[in-house]
């Protein structure tokens, strides 16, 4: 069997196992990259009074529970803290995906919304279905879009390339 046809028939086999889960890659690829610029993805970073941090970390504690949504009481409920002393905010991000954004001078809730963007990166790496799909299957598509993306440019070229020697040997 000649290279080009066991070539393009690998090319198309390939594309067809590749297809969904290259569909959630990309999609969710979309999706983050577009999340500082769409509020849906991830919420707005707010501005705090002042870029000095003067709240303890029982005051962010308590200002975050006061936001219902992200349903804080205790220090077990929060998954991280994001201090951001430039824009004077420390982003308490729930377990269940709500985020405070509590002013870190003054302990006031300047926010509270659903975060999206850890759950987009999750689908995007396979991580969200479980450890095994995301070695399993994402890494593998990876590699089979690497794949499809060198022989598609052999395909590309090939008929350019063949053009080209047919001129030179006419001439």
């Amino acid at each position: 069997m000649a290279f080009s046809i066991w070539n393009r028939k690998l090319h198309r086999w390939v594309a067809i196992a590749a297809a969904l889960p290259l569909a959630v890659i990309v999609v969710t690829g979309i999706l983050l990259q577009l999340k500082k610029h769409t509020d849906w993805v991830q919420p707005p970073t707010r501005k705090g009074s002042e870029r000095r941090p003067r709240v303890t970390m029982e005051e962010i504690l308590r200002a975050a529970s006061t936001a219902k949504e992200a349903g804080i009481a205790t220090w077990e409920d929060v998954d991280r803290l994001d201090v951001r002393p430039r824009d004077g905010i420390v982003k308490v991000q729930a377990k269940n995906r709500w985020e405070v954004q509590v002013d870190a001078s003054t302990g006031a809730v300047l926010q509270v919304a659903y975060r999206r963007s850890d759950v987009i990166e999750a689908l995007h790496d396979g991580s969200w279905f479980h450890d095994g799909v995301k070695l399993g299957v994402f890494l593998p598509v990876g590699v089979m879009l690497l794949g499809l993306w060198s022989t598609g440019l052999y395909l590309w070229f090939l008929p350019h390339w063949v053009k080209r020697r047919r001129d030179r040997m006419q001439s």
